[in-house]
């Protein structure tokens, strides 16, 4: 393991609290593990993490993040997360890929929902030109995937551009549509996440745009 990974994890265990691993052994289920570490005490372990090792480039980042997730801990796989999260500015379009292998073992919103909202947005709103076309046609992909978890992540990607004013609604609009296509094929009726990430865009552009909103409807 890295030293940068030692220190998240090592900090991560110190922050354990039993009672709080069964909660979220409660709630989540038990096809991970769980520290008991809080969400703020993750935060903190990355940033943390960060400024003892600031001169981490794109690759140890990345390498970074895989390495996190490799081992199938709740509070390793968020601090991968909110790595990914911290150093968007640093990821190019082929991380898309590794993100797309996080997106597919996550199974929860918790953690599909920041890798799409903070990780994969940002990241397909920087780029341009081909670069910009390529990650498009990953999300469009994503959107027709019997993962349903993967349709819900091409889903809410544009949410934070769409709920600031701007943000790619077209491809948000063909996406939904990609993805309602092989809905009713791969979901029950008691489990629809990708449809709960429509959803969610919708309710973000409600306030600023209600005419997206009313348009999608009809």
């Amino acid at each position: 393991m890295s030293a940068a990974g030692e220190f998240v994890d090592d900090t991560l265990q110190r922050e354990a609290s039993w009672y709080r691993a069964e909660d979220m052994r409660h709630r989540f289920g038990s096809a991970m593990r769980y520290y008991g570490a809080s969400v703020g005490a993750v935060r903190g372990t990355v940033r943390d993490a960060l400024r003892r090792h600031a001169a981490l480039a794109h690759d140890e980042v990345t390498a970074l993040s895989s390495e996190l997730w490799e081992v199938p801990v709740y509070e390793r796989r968020l601090a991968a997360v909110v790595l990914l999260q911290s150093k968007v500015e640093l990821l190019t379009n082929s991380d898309l890929t590794r993100i797309e292998g996080f997106v597919r073992d996550a199974h929860m919103p918790t953690l599909v929902d920041p890798l799409a909202v903070d990780v994969v947005g940002p990241l397909v709103e920087g780029l341009e030109g081909q670069q910009r076309g390529r990650a498009d046609a990953v999300l469009d992909r994503w959107a027709g995937d019997p993962d349903v978890w993967l349709r819900r992540a091409s889903l809410m990607a544009p949410l934070r551009a769409l709920r600031a004013g701007g943000g790619d609604w077209d491809g948000f609009v063909r996406r939904a549509k990609i993805a309602s296509d092989v809905l009713g094929a791969t979901t029950t009726a008691g489990s629809r996440p990708d449809q709960e990430g429509v959803e969610a865009v919708l309710d973000a552009v409600a306030g600023r745009r209600p005419e997206l909103r009313l348009a999608f409807r009809h």
